[in-house]
């Protein structure tokens, strides 16, 4: 089942607060001169109109990235985030939105690399073209899942592992986990970042249980919600669950989900949490 497009999607609340923290990790990574990987297990296309069909439709990226886009107030690490997506934005108005692949290219330096997976037949020929040029980026249509266990360990021993299905099927809660136990056991010492979205609660209660039984320790949870949870179709938050999270990732986002959460969520019914599934 391979009916998901990211385009009807992108920029909207769950992509502000996942690009965020993906930038926070990256930058944490650069701090040290030698390389790392980057794997993106579920990359999409890398890059959005936002003046398509499919986004105009829905217009989630109003409530989203729009939000942030001509402020002036914008925290530190809420700008870096915008200011890497000006860069595919001439002229200053926001036509583009940069998906996590091309955010990653953004960042990577000549020593670090990339690889990014993507199965859906329509997606993964746009995502090939995109970076066709690159000489340190591998593009491959496969299953992203399976590349913890093929791609890992990376030869540089550093790495940021992304992982962000559809969750399509209940089954991705799942796999999600036996993933990160397949990558783990392989690579202990990489960042690994999972996204996830919060429809019915106890699907994302799921993943942290599942995360807690491995016994891997040092897992950070962080979410921004637009409304109280639901058992309503629609998504009401979304997360990032990330192991091994830069020692100044936690900080960094209590410092900046407030403002977030005023400026996504001007009705009020916005919240946010930032806690330890296990501590180190």
């Amino acid at each position: 089942m391979l009916s998901y497009r990211h385009s009807f999607h992108a920029g909207n609340h769950a992509d502000v607060l996942k690009h965020i923290v993906q930038l926070l990790i990256l930058r944490a990574l650069k701090e040290k001169e030698k390389g790392f990987l980057y794997l993106d297990t579920h990359s999409g296309v890398g890059r959005y109109s936002l003046l398509s069909y499919e986004s105009e439709k829905t217009g989630e990226y109003l409530e989203g990235v729009a939000r942030l886009w001509e402020r002036e107030d914008l925290p530190e690490e809420v700008a870096l985030y915008i200011d890497e997506l000006k860069k595919i934005n001439r002229g200053g108005k926001l036509k583009y939105y940069a998906g996590s692949p091309l955010l990653a290219l953004q960042q990577l330096r000549e020593q670090d690399r990339a690889i990014l997976t993507e199965l859906h037949p329509n997606d993964f020929p746009l995502l090939r073209q995109e970076f066709a040029k690159e000489k340190n980026v591998q593009t491959k249509r496969e299953n992203g899942f399976q590349q913890l266990k093929a791609a890992l360990p990376p030869k540089e021993r550093r790495g940021f592992v992304l992982i962000d299905p559809p969750y399509e099927l209940k089954e991705d809660y799942e796999l999600v986990v036996k993933a990160i136990e397949e990558g783990y056991k392989r690579f202990a010492t990489g960042v690994y970042a999972i996204w996830y979205p919060v429809v019915l609660r106890q699907h994302t209660k799921r993943i942290v249980r599942g995360l807690q039984e491995t016994g891997i320790r040092k897992i950070l949870q962080i979410e921004l919600a637009v409304r109280p949870d639901s058992d309503q179709r629609g998504m009401t938050a979304s997360g990032m669950i990330v192991i091994n999270p830069p020692w100044q990732l936690e900080t960094q986002m209590k410092k900046i989900l407030p403002y977030l959460t005023d400026v996504l969520v001007p009705e009020g019914t916005g919240s946010w949490a930032v806690e330890w599934i296990t501590p180190e």
